[in-house]
């Protein structure tokens, strides 16, 4: 189990907001929030190596160059440093940029630097000389709605918004952006344009989640009461004389207040990535066969202890624990274990709700396995001798 093996402390108290260890697991830092410093530790030995000072604002994120000793620390004073391990930890470079600095992500060969900015902007930099080789204006696709305290629209409130955390795929072709938002967003690094927006959430109990548009000029205020909720919901609105429209905005007196990422990691062959967010952990893949969804399981339900059934024959047994475990590849080795005699003994004595499963595990198999007959002999078997109950539902 997991447990406290090294605590890292600073020569004087302060705040830290954000840290970073270095590709070899030696070396850990973290910036601070009120001293404006850069802390820098041994994780073999647990010393303090270095205090690194320059930056005039709070640090807001750091990040190592993954090939070279090289690290970038972002802050509120609107820089970017870039710090040589191998050269005392001197400032190799300072990149200026137009608002205050967020957050910044390598790419995974070193040779490209992201930044996001305040101002909504994520800009791509050459560190080695310091040069900007691309831009995206992400502000408006994060797309929030109009918060309940909020006291302009959702529009002039959308130029506030600003990605907080960035994460290159695995190839550095594209780059995924999170911020305080229910969207991520996949951008391509190369064209700097929009891939895709995953809605992450449809939870309207949080803050500024649904805006709605009514075409009528005689609605300024609307009240509704909703029986079947315990929430009291209004609109608030503003008229738009040169599109003869009113824009309203849905909020709710007794919402959460944000939605936000505390961070993105995509996975090392960049089929999946995971973000955490105040709804929890979540994971998107590619591979919808290495989802894990278990359907009534308890500790008992262990690969080796289905195949130990297997071993001993208890074929129904088999079946419903691989069931319960749910894994597609398992289901098909104990369906597959099962003798060609015994089929008709084994649909017997399965429960209605193991039938069904089985039966969808049948349909989907049919299109893939070279065992045909085999898994005609499973469903003949199995719609004659639960079909009329099957019927009936």
């Amino acid at each position: 189990r997991y447990r406290n093996f090294r605590t890292f402390t600073s020569p004087r108290p302060s705040q830290f907001s954000c840290l970073a260890v270095d590709s070899s697991g030696e070396i850990v830092s973290a910036g601070s929030q009120d001293s404006f410093e850069i802390f820098i530790w041994s994780m073999q030995s647990g010393r303090l190596l270095d205090v690194l000072s320059g930056h005039e604002g709070p640090i807001s994120s750091l990040s190592f160059n993954p090939m070279k000793c090289v690290l970038a620390s972002a802050s509120w004073d609107k820089t970017v440093k870039l710090w040589d391990m191998l050269d005392s930890w001197r400032t190799k470079e300072t990149l200026i940029l137009n608002s205050d600095v967020l957050v910044v992500a390598f790419r995974p060969d070193g040779h490209e630097l992201a930044v996001a900015a305040l101002n909504g902007q994520i800009t791509f930099w050459d560190h080695e000389n310091a040069v900007q080789t691309g831009s995206i204006e992400g502000r408006h696709d994060l797309q929030m709605g109009r918060k309940e305290l909020d006291k302009i629209t959702a529009k002039h409130a959308a130029k506030g918004k600003s990605f907080t955390t960035l994460c290159y795929s695995a190839d550095g072709q594209s780059i995924l952006a999170g911020g305080l938002s229910k969207f991520v967003c996949i951008y391509n690094v190369k064209e700097q344009i929009l891939i895709k927006k995953f809605e992450i959430s449809c939870n309207f109990s949080l803050d500024a989640m649904e805006v709605c548009d009514h075409s009528s000029q005689a609605f300024s205020f609307i009240n509704v009461f909703s029986n079947t909720s315990s929430f009291s919901w209004f609109c608030e609105g503003e008229w738009n004389c040169k599109s003869n429209s009113l824009t309203l905005s849905l909020l709710n007196l007794d919402r959460l207040q944000k939605h936000s990422f505390v961070l993105i990691y995509s996975s090392l062959p960049g089929r999946s990535w995971a973000a955490t967010t105040t709804e929890g952990l979540l994971i998107y893949s590619l591979d919808s066969g290495l989802i894990f969804d278990p359907f009534d399981l308890d500790i008992d339900v262990t690969p080796s202890n289905i195949r130990k059934k297997l071993h001993q024959k208890e074929y129904t047994v088999a079946i419903i624990m691989a069931f319960k475990l749910n894994e597609k590849k398992l289901i098909q080795e104990v369906i597959e274990a099962v003798p060609s005699n015994e089929v008709d003994v084994v649909c017997s004595s399965l429960p209605d709700l193991y039938v069904e499963k089985t039966l969808e595990f049948l349909a989907s198999a049919f299109e893939t396995s070279c065992h045909l007959e085999f898994y005609l002999i499973w469903a003949h078997k199995l719609l004659m001798l639960h079909g009329q109950k099957l019927k009936t539902r």
